[in-house]
């Protein structure tokens, strides 16, 4: 063991699982779209109401992308870190 080497000894860094999977990600995008828009359809769903489709999307897309990007997808990743490393251990 040498002193430079990270991976050893007591200084060692737990192992990150790897990236999820196409399909992990598609449900775990989908579990953070999903109740976004649904709620911010709840919460201005009457001032929406008249804008025209596109205009309509467009102003929910601003909203619900950074809502899910910045705030919902990195508490997803560090549960789905969380319960990988639970599996690994066993």
């Amino acid at each position: 063991m040498s002193a430079s080497d990270p991976t050893q000894g007591p200084a060692a860094l737990p192992a990150r699982p790897a990236p999820p999977i196409k399909h992990e990600l598609a449900v775990m995008i989908w579990l953070c779209v999903f109740p976004t828009l649904t709620l911010i359809n709840l919460a201005f769903g009457d001032w929406l109401r008249p804008m025209p489709a596109v205009l309509r999307t467009f102003v929910l897309a601003t909203v619900a992308v950074p809502i899910v990007i910045y705030g919902l997808m990195p508490q997803l990743h560090k549960v789905r870190a969380r319960l990988k490393s639970a599996a690994a251990r066993g």
